[in-house]
């Protein structure tokens, strides 16, 4: 069992920067992967970024792509987002996962129930 505590998101104005991190419990996050989900009010959840517990490999969404960073430190047990640039659309509430399905595929990183363990969430607003 792998418990997901998230901090605490933030408030920011357009064009600013947020990094929001993921404490997990247990000793073996290395070998999880990892991602970041986020979900706008009135809309479904989607996929944000990922990293392969494999390779680490990173995969972003298109809309995230050369702003955000995820980036973990497995010694730390701890997942990052780096959110830089960010625009009104990147409100949302923002939710770690990890898992440890083998997964072959970046297209199967960005599937939520590929994932077995979640954050509470974190509130992330971005003003224009």
């Amino acid at each position: 069992q792998v418990q997901l505590v998230e901090s605490r998101g933030g408030l920011v104005q357009a064009g600013g920067s947020l990094r929001l991190s993921c404490a997990a419990s247990g000793r073996t996050f290395s070998r999880y992967n990892v991602a970041w989900f986020r979900q706008a009010p009135g809309k479904e959840r989607e996929f944000v970024a990922a990293n392969s517990w494999s390779d680490d490999s990173n995969h972003y969404a298109d809309s995230v792509k050369g702003r955000f960073t995820i980036s973990r430190d497995n010694a730390k047990s701890t997942l990052y987002l780096q959110m830089n640039s960010l625009k009104p659309e990147d409100t949302a509430v923002y939710y770690c996962a990890a898992g440890r399905r083998w997964i072959t595929t970046a297209q199967g990183m960005e599937i939520a129930t590929n994932y077995d363990y979640w954050g509470q969430g974190t509130q992330v607003s971005v003003s224009s």
